[in-house]
């Protein structure tokens, strides 16, 4: 079995555990403040495994169900007996990672939670547009499909704007520092391939 289907799995349960349970939502969410001032470091990992509804969480999974694979497939071409491996690493530190500046900001803030797959999401997406720059991605409003790099730099764009202006409760810093996260771990395991995601954009 993938290893996108196994974290699917894990995560759509342990959602929904915490969407019944606030015992257990509270237990899991991110709070700055909690975690330093009453040194509660789990919560950088278990925060990427709840989510705040149904739509978050099938957003979240959906993303990953059809970027994951695309990741797994080359990940296990450049990187036999190693992939299963790497690929946990990706997602996991595409959560932990992508929360860090939002700990920065927030440490002092007993008020700041924030729950979610986004940053992993995000982790794994851009992971997928570095080893599969030819791809193209569709949404259902808009029935063109826009080309993979294309869309990185927008995504890029979008959050980094959204994340200065604030006010909406969703966390852009959080997808940023996902997608940074993403580019920068796959091009380390394999720097070669910055080389074909240029050749493949410009031309050899």
């Amino acid at each position: 079995m993938s290893i996108t289907i196994i974290i699917i799995a894990i995560t759509v349960i342990i959602s929904l555990l915490a969407m019944n349970n606030e015992d257990i939502f509270s237990r899991l969410k991110f709070n700055a403040y909690d975690v330093k001032h009453t040194n509660q470091w789990y919560r950088f990992f278990t925060y990427g495994f709840v989510h705040a509804g149904f739509m978050h969480l099938f957003v979240n999974m959906l993303v990953l169900w059809s970027f994951g694979s695309i990741v797994e497939s080359y990940f296990s071409f450049y990187f036999p007996g190693k992939s299963e491996f790497y690929y946990i690493l990706l997602y996991v530190g595409g959560v932990i990672l992508s929360i860090i500046p939002a700990y920065g900001k927030h440490k002092n803030d007993v008020y700041y939670n924030a729950v979610g797959a986004s940053g992993a999401v995000s982790a794994v997406l851009f992971a997928s547009i570095i080893l599969y720059p030819a791809g193209k991605i569709m949404f259902f409003f808009i029935p063109v499909p826009i080309p993979s790099p294309l869309f990185g730099v927008m995504y890029v764009a979008y959050e980094y704007y959204m994340g200065k202006r604030g006010g909406d409760n969703i966390g852009h810093d959080a997808h940023l520092w996902g997608a940074i996260f993403g580019v920068v771990f796959t091009i380390a395991l394999k720097p070669g391939l910055l080389v074909l995601f240029v050749e493949q954009i410009f031309g050899k």
